[in-house]
């Protein structure tokens, strides 16, 4: 597999087969009053992350790559305080992500081509690195958020024999899903 496959292929996998199942499993966890939780309004609750995940791989990816119509509304991201349920968040986040796999999966030949996103001059590479990396950081607020609102450890690791395995529901080597 050359490296442009192997990256693209990477960065698949980490959004819709490591963070987007471990959202998935710690916001079905969490009553409603949980996911909107904040500690003070500088925060965000995991409404709003969820919500801005995914405005952030819309136009980064699925626009900035795919060739799709911005219409993100960053602020409204952020300024929801009317709760809208995990199943309504959940698949808010789930279409976005499909979305942006789809586009990523298509992305290969123009990785290199430069394309305006949110204002800046960026390489089909850099879109996705950013919004991988982007993922990420908020994929472990959400967490972290979970966490402290259910008192649990989410389970997604498991040691076997010294070494440390991935367990979250839908990982090929982890839990069921």
């Amino acid at each position: 597999m050359d490296l442009t496959s192997a990256f693209l292929a990477q960065s698949r996998e980490y959004l819709s087969a490591h963070y987007l199942p471990k959202i998935r499993a710690a916001v079905e966890q969490l009553d409603e009053a949980d996911l909107w939780w904040r500690p003070n309004e500088q925060s965000n609750s995991i409404g709003n992350l969820m919500l801005h995940l995914a405005g952030n791989i819309r136009q980064w990816v699925v626009s900035g790559v795919g060739g799709a119509l911005d219409v993100r509304d960053r602020p409204a991201e952020f300024a929801r305080r009317e709760p809208l349920t995990s199943a309504q968040l959940l698949a808010t986040l789930t279409a976005a992500v499909k979305e942006a796999d789809a586009a990523i999966a298509k992305s290969g030949a123009r990785l290199d081509e430069r394309r305006p996103v949110q204002g800046r001059d960026v390489t089909g590479f850099e879109v996705i690195y950013h919004a991988v990396e982007h993922f990420a950081m908020h994929t472990g607020q959400i967490l972290y958020i979970a966490k402290l609102r259910s008192g649990k450890d989410l389970g997604f690791y498991r040691q076997e024999g010294g070494v440390v395995r991935p367990a979250w529901p839908g990982h090929p080597t982890g839990g069921s899903a």
